[in-house]
C-alpha cells in the first residue's frame, strides 16, 4: 500500500480505484468526489423532472462562466462554454476574417487541437508558419526573429503536449503585440496545475479543455476572449443561443449577444460546465500556486530519480520557469509502448508512446507514488 504525505489536494477528495498510481493527467484527469456528486445531483434531476429542471440548469450558466473566468482573472461576459480545445481555436480562426498575404506563427510540436484550426486556413491563401519546435522553442527572440509586418496571429500552447515546455506567455504577448500581431493561447496542459491571469500576462485570447488539469468531464471546453476583440471575431458557427434573446425564438433580425455567449451556438454542456465550475472550486480552495510548486516538485524528483537510474529525460528541465507537471523519459533499446503497457498492467498510469512514457502528476499524488513508478521500471 502506498503510503501518502499531505498533499495541496487531499487524496481523499478523489475516488481513485485502490493501488491505482495515477499519473496520468495530461491525458484525462479525475474527478474530485465533490464535482461527481454535483453531477450526480444534476442527473437525478434531469431523470426526474425531466424539463422541469432546465430552468435550474440555465440559471447556473452565468455562475459557471463567472467562476471559470474570475480562475484566470477574466469576467464572465468573457466566457463562452464550448466543446473542446479545438473548437475554440477553431472560433478564432474562422473568425477572424484571414486571407491572402496574412500569416499565422504557431509552434512545430502543438497537439492537432490547436494545430489543425489554423492549418485549414491555408485553403484560403494564409501563410501558416511553424516553428520548429522541440529542436527551437517559441521563446521571444526566436518569435521576434520571424515576425513579420504581415503576421496576424501568433498561437502556442503555453506547456507542450508531448515533453512539457512552458512557455512565457507575458513575454510572447508582448512580442507579438510589438508586431501589431494578437496572441492567443491553448492552455489545454497547464491550466489547473499553473496560474493565469490574462490582464497581467496580456494574452488575447484562452481556450482549452477542461477533461486534463482542470479535472472535469471531457467534452466541454472554454474559450476565454478580450471583449475588445468581439467586433473582430465574427461568428462562423451561430445557433440559436447566439442572439441577444434566446428566448425569442422567431425574432430572426434580433443582434448577437452582446458577450461571449454569442460563440455557445447551441445548447451548452450543462453537465460539463457544472464538472468544470465544481472541479475550479477544488482547485481555487486548495491553492493554485500551492499546486504548482507541488508539480514542480514532484516531478524534479522524478527527473532526478530517471538520472540516477540511466534513464533519458527528454523534457527541458533547465530552468524553473520552462518546467511544468509533464516529464517524457526513454531509454535507448527500450519498447516504450510495452514498458508503459507493463506499468498500466501494475497499476501506475502514466501515457506511452514509442519517443518515450510522458508522466504528469497533479496536486494530489505524493512522492511516494512518483518512487513507485521509478521502482517500476527496469534498470
Amino acid at each position: 500500500m502506498i503510503e501518502t504525505a499531505p498533499t495541496p489536494l487531499a487524496r481523499d477528495a478523489f475516488a481513485l480505484a485502490p493501488g491505482l498510481v495515477y499519473l496520468n493527467h495530461a491525458a484525462v484527469g479525475v474527478l474530485p468526489r465533490v464535482t461527481r456528486d454535483a453531477l450526480h445531483a444534476m442527473l437525478d434531476d434531469h431523470a426526474a423532472r425531466g424539463v422541469l429542471g432546465v430552468a435550474s440548469r440555465e440559471a447556473s450558466v452565468p455562475a459557471y462562466r463567472r467562476r471559470i473566468a474570475e480562475f484566470i482573472g477574466g469576467r464572465g461576459e468573457e466566457i463562452a462554454l464550448l466543446r473542446n480545445t479545438t473548437e475554440g481555436a477553431t472560433v478564432l480562426a474562422q473568425g477572424l476574417g484571414l486571407g491572402p498575404g496574412d500569416e499565422v506563427i504557431t509552434g512545430g510540436n502543438e497537439f492537432g487541437a490547436n494545430a489543425y484550426p489554423w492549418f485549414a486556413l491555408r485553403e484560403r491563401g494564409v501563410q501558416v508558419t511553424l516553428i520548429d519546435a522541440p529542436r527551437e522553442r517559441m521563446t521571444p527572440d526566436v518569435l521576434r526573429r520571424i515576425i513579420s509586418a504581415r503576421t496576424r496571429v501568433v498561437s502556442v500552447s503555453w506547456v507542450t503536449f508531448d515533453d512539457g515546455y512552458r512557455h512565457d506567455l507575458a513575454a510572447l504577448a508582448q512580442a507579438a503585440h510589438d508586431a501589431g500581431a494578437l496572441f492567443v493561447v491553448d492552455a489545454a496542459q497547464a491550466l489547473g496545475a499553473f496560474p493565469l491571469d490574462v490582464t497581467a500576462t496580456g494574452v488575447d485570447a484562452v481556450y482549452g479543455t477542461g477533461a486534463k488539469w482542470l479535472m472535469a468531464l471531457q467534452g466541454v471546453g472554454y474559450l476565454w476572449l478580450r471583449e475588445a476583440l468581439f467586433d473582430r471575431v465574427a461568428v462562423r458557427l451561430p445557433g440559436w443561443r447566439s442572439v441577444e434573446d434566446i428566448w425569442n425564438f422567431l425574432d430572426y433580425a434580433q443582434p448577437l449577444a452582446a458577450d461571449a455567449s454569442r460563440y455557445d451556438g447551441g445548447t451548452p454542456n450543462f453537465a460539463g460546465a457544472l464538472s468544470m465550475a465544481a472541479s475550479i472550486d477544488v482547485l481555487a480552495d486548495a491553492g493554485i500556486e500551492r499546486i504548482a510548486a507541488h508539480a514542480l516538485a514532484l516531478t524534479d524528483h522524478l527527473v532526478e530519480g530517471l538520472r540516477s537510474r540511466g534513464w533519458t529525460v527528454a523534457s527541458d528541465r533547465s530552468r524553473d520557469d520552462v518546467k511544468s507537471g509533464i516529464v517524457l523519459f526513454r531509454r535507448d533499446g527500450v519498447d516504450m509502448v510495452a514498458l508503459g503497457r507493463r506499468l498500466n498492467a501494475a497499476n501506475v498510469c502514466t501515457t506511452f508512446r514509442a519517443n518515450g512514457i510522458r508522466v504528469a502528476p497533479h496536486g494530489y499524488n505524493a512522492t511516494d507514488e512518483i518512487d513507485a513508478l521509478l521502482d517500476a521500471l527496469p534498470r
